[in-house]
């Protein structure tokens, strides 16, 4: 008599989702990239879709995770060392990630563009959101440094070919003598927060005072992201004010800086990455710019990172939703596939509706945020930069929640990657200005930089004549930043989101999934995904082929 099967193969039970084309399975990406630059992007997109969407990648975006950071204090002999420790998953991805020119774009490749930066950044993020830390934080520095410490015959000037340049070095070498370098930051004290005009951590002149010169700081950082780059802009107090630093990890000489690890940040998520508490005891560091400009000087390195927070926001949505449907596909609830009830097809294809408006948007920005783009597009990417940053992130979690419930428990445990996606989502929404910091950057725009309202009339009024859903909107969108108060910012920046979503979309985007957008998010507030969609069949039919 045969024993019985102890673990028999699992019936009704979809096999995970890896091995597959990150970019060829997104029809809206694919399509927002052609519109906002043409199709000349998508086949070196295309083949990055295939290198990143394989089982081989997605298993390294787990083993980081599942093997975080760790620090050594001391090596053998009791000597300080302070070196954090990476899992070789870790490297891996961060060499993939260096490659694809993440962390210095068209300041390294003038043939990039912010565009397929954008795109690509949307790729490397649904399979580990970690290593997207120290390469936007490089992508925003790179531009403040080649003006200053980089500059041809500046104190720095050595640095820049590693920056620029296409590889990942891990070593502990002085930045000098490095194929590639990585830049982190350090604003944060315990006594500010957001705050960094409360910062109390002092720079005193090593010598001559003024730009590019050497500084000691004293003092601490409460977060210090990425502690293994090679440098971080800080903040500190010098004697014309708050002002911005460049303290480098290794000195020329080959020693150690005097920054003292403190300990690692035990996070909720974005546990692949280290974030870190040091202390400054004469750390020697050079000053960006001039001294009483440093939250100047920080801001336009966040205004890259803000935006990069969206695009890695939306990058985990889009794998949450991938997942989502792929499961709902092939699980079968009685007597028919998930995705056959309606029900469900209605809370998928909002989903993914919500997706489609987010990439749009965020692809049309990626286009205003160019150096080149004209002053009106400009100022408008003032504006809908913190705005996308507050609500993409913010709807971040909530959407991949939703992904999980389309899984049930299976959602809810480790290996189908739902809950590292939860875990990851809130940090984009605090880290570089939490959602009021950014309704408070925009109530700043609307009220002191008057080309910012003449571009939000120019690009909205000429659509809203036309179209029986803008009008109305345009119309209160416009009463409310006519004259800007602070409690209705929040409002604002939905409302701003949303409008220019249905903008973009009724530009050049699918007319079916336009006409979705301004029915489900104008003429119909949004509540929860499913309760009100429109088109649905064919908003899923576009968000994943059935493979």
């Amino acid at each position: 008599m045969p024993h019985p099967v102890s673990n028999p193969d699992p019936l009704n039970q979809p096999a995970q989702l890896d091995d597959y084309n990150l970019f060829l399975s997104d029809l809206p990406l694919q399509q927002s990239v052609a519109n906002e630059a043409g199709t000349g992007m998508l086949t070196p997109l295309n083949h990055l879709g295939a290198e990143l969407g394989t089982a081989g990648c997605f298993a390294l975006g787990r083993k980081a995770n599942l093997h975080p950071p760790q620090l050594r204090r001391y090596d053998a002999g009791g000597r300080r060392i302070d070196h954090v420790e990476f899992d070789p998953s870790w490297h891996a991805l961060m060499q993939l990630a260096t490659a694809s020119r993440l962390h210095n774009g068209a300041w390294g490749d003038a043939d990039d563009s912010g565009i397929a930066r954008a795109a690509r950044f949307i790729l490397h993020a649904q399979v580990e959101a970690g290593t997207l830390c120290p390469v936007t934080m490089t992508y925003g520095a790179v531009p403040v440094l080649q003006r200053t410490l980089l500059a041809a015959g500046a104190p720095l000037a050595s640095w820049q070919a590693a920056l620029l340049s296409g590889q990942y070095d891990p070593s502990d070498l002085p930045a000098s003598r490095k194929a590639g370098l990585l830049i982190g930051m350090g604003m944060t004290e315990k006594q500010g927060g957001s705050d960094v005009r409360a910062n109390t951590t002092l720079a005193v002149a090593d010598g001559q005072a003024g730009p590019d010169q050497a500084y000691r700081l004293h003092g601490h950082k409460w977060f210090f992201s990425v502690p293994q780059s090679d440098a971080h802009l800080v903040l500190a107090q010098a004697s014309g004010g708050l002002s911005c630093f460049l303290l480098p990890r290794i000195l020329p000489d080959g020693s150690r800086n005097a920054i003292r690890l403190e300990r690692l940040k035990d996070k909720l998520g974005n546990r692949s990455n280290a974030s870190s508490e040091v202390e400054f005891d004469g750390a020697l560091a050079w000053l960006v710019g001039e001294e009483g400009k440093g939250g100047r000087t920080i801001l336009e390195m966040g205004g890259h990172t803000r935006f990069d927070c969206a695009l890695g926001s939306a990058g985990l949505m889009r794998r949450a939703l991938s997942i989502a449907i792929y499961h709902a596909r092939r699980r079968y609830a009685f007597g028919k596939p998930l995705v056959a009830h309606p029900i469900m097809t209605n809370v998928l294809a909002d989903m993914a509706l919500e997706l489609e408006g987010i990439t749009a948007l965020l692809l049309r920005l990626a286009r205003w945020r160019e150096p080149a783009a004209p002053e009106r597009e400009q100022a408008l990417a003032r504006v809908l930069t913190p705005a996308a940053k507050y609500l993409v992130c913010k709807r971040g979690a909530a959407f991949v929640a939703e992904a999980m419930e389309v899984l049930g428990g299976n959602g809810y445990i480790e290996e189908s990657d739902l809950p590292r996606l939860y875990r990851e989502m809130p940090v984009n929404a605090i880290w570089e200005g939490s959602g009021n910091i950014m309704a408070l950057d925009l109530l700043r725009a609307l009220e002191k930089e008057p080309a910012v309202p003449a571009a939000l009339q120019a690009f909205f009024a000429p659509l809203a004549s036309s179209h029986s859903l803008l009008r109305p909107a345009w119309a209160e969108l416009r009463t409310l930043i006519a004259h800007p108060q602070e409690a209705q910012m929040r409002e604002v920046a939905e409302r701003l989101v949303y409008l220019t979503a249905a903008a973009v979309l009724l530009e050049s985007g699918d007319s079916t999934v336009a006409d979705a957008w301004c029915r489900g998010r104008l003429q119909t507030r949004f509540s929860q995904f499913g309760a009100n969609i429109w088109h649905a069949d064919t908003l899923l039919r576009r968000a994943l082929p059935d493979f």
